[in-house]
């Protein structure tokens, strides 16, 4: 039980800080090369819901802190186009966010970008948890099986995935600078591509 809950308090953890926290995945592969606990699908279990809840955090302070505090008129209307254009299409953006989850990719940016449309989360967290419990059973359940075949060290084989993982966050958050200045109502409207401008807006 008290490996349960340290477990999910580190994942949880992970999962609230914005960007440049080891993802979760990674952390999960050293539990199965280190082989600490003994059912994958626990492991997985409760990796998914603390990190369901840590994302659904950094949501709401996305939409808290940098929506509510730094977004000026312009800025918050211009994600309001993104919103409305997301709530009409909810089962395609269930299976979307549903594939996504799927995938080993980070979810930070996805979140602190989805929190600036101020949506209802769930729409996010139910196909994230169900992604993400199914991945990480892959990751625990792999390394697991991997650590009884191959002699290797946990901290050696997941230093692989140092380039990779400051890499990806470093093009993540510049994807979600760039998700904020691309003029997505006049993309809707015009089906073309043009930055947000700072002066008057032209309204559909």
């Amino acid at each position: 039980m008290v490996e349960q809950a340290t477990l999910f308090a580190v994942v949880f953890l992970l999962n609230i800080i914005p960007a440049f926290a080891p993802p979760t995945w990674m952390a999960l592969s050293w539990i199965g090369l280190s082989r600490l606990f003994g059912d994958p699908f626990q492991v997985a279990l409760t990796s998914a819901l603390a990190a369901t809840a840590g994302r659904l955090v950094l949501a709401r302070l996305s939409h808290l802190v940098i929506r509510q505090r730094f977004m000026k008129g312009p800025a918050r209307d211009n994600i309001d186009a993104i919103k409305y254009r997301i709530d009409r299409r909810r089962t395609l953006t269930f299976g979307v966010f549903l594939l996504y989850a799927f995938s080993p990719f980070p979810s930070n940016y996805l979140f602190i970008a989805y929190g600036l449309t101020s949506l209802p989360l769930w729409l996010i967290a139910v196909p994230f948890f169900i992604g993400r419990c199914a991945s990480y059973s892959f990751f625990v359940f792999a390394t697991s099986e991997l650590s009884k075949h191959l002699v290797l060290e946990a901290t050696e084989t997941l230093a692989y995935f140092g380039a990779y993982f400051v890499i990806s966050q470093v093009l993540l958050l510049g994807t979600v600078w760039l998700f904020a200045r691309v003029d997505w109502r006049y993309a809707f409207t015009a089906r073309r591509f043009r930055w947000l401008q700072h002066g008057p807006r032209e309204r559909p």
